[in-house]
């Protein structure tokens, strides 16, 4: 049985359905006031959500290293050293240039 990702006015409903006419009905029984405003059929049977992109995660990080091996990785660069450390850790751009600027001050 095929799985679906439904998206409402709403809500985000991951269900399994026979097709796109039983997942609408789904939607319509649990939230009757909801719209769909996209279907997708996905294409394995299985959905993962990352708890590190939730935040959930109960490791702590090196922020230190991981800012060094961004600044590293870009030459010294700042500019690319935030992008990179932005997209390693789902950090803002805020908290990015912080802890990029303070490792460049650190002599990383």
């Amino acid at each position: 049985m095929p799985l679906f990702e439904i998206e409402t006015d709403s809500h985000i409903i991951i269900t399994w359905a026979t097709d796109e006419q039983a997942a609408r009905q789904v939607v319509a029984q649990a939230y009757p006031g909801d719209q769909v405003t996209r279907m997708t059929k996905r294409p394995r049977d299985t959905w993962v959500i990352s708890k590190g992109v939730l935040g959930l995660t109960t490791s702590h990080m090196d922020i230190c290293g991981v800012a060094r091996e961004c600044l590293s990785k870009s030459s010294g660069d700042k500019v690319h050293a935030i992008r990179l450390y932005m997209h390693e850790t789902g950090s803002d751009l805020e908290k990015a240039r912080k802890v990029i600027e303070s490792n460049m001050v650190m002599g990383w």
